[in-house]
């Protein structure tokens, strides 16, 4: 089991799992720029679109200008990978939560 060695990641669960059970997605992420500035957002699942939660935030991130990415913690299923966020920021910090608290890095 990895733990967070900045506190701020923290800030981040909290934020990932507060979206998760408000709104009953199957996955949730909060990313944290490299101003600080958060952004939240869920895995979108319907006919026309699929995105996982790492997709998603990354999508809301880039459309406020982001320039680079600190960290990103992700709950709920499992996201299947986390290329376009090591595309883009490639020394970000990923991590899973499992619903047992278990951390892992993406």
């Amino acid at each position: 089991m990895t733990s967070f060695s900045n506190p701020e990641d923290q800030k981040l669960l909290t934020l990932a799992s507060a979206t998760l059970k408000r709104t009953g997605a199957a996955q949730a992420a909060a990313l944290r720029d490299n101003t600080g500035r958060t952004y939240v957002a869920v895995n979108i699942a319907t006919p026309s679109l699929t995105l996982d939660a790492c997709d998603s935030v990354f999508t809301v991130a880039t459309a406020s200008g982001i320039a680079g990415i600190e960290s990103v913690v992700v709950v709920g299923q499992k996201p299947s990978g986390a290329g376009v966020l090591r595309d883009f920021s490639a020394s970000a910090t990923l991590f899973y939560c499992a619903d047992n608290g278990e951390i892992s890095t993406l």
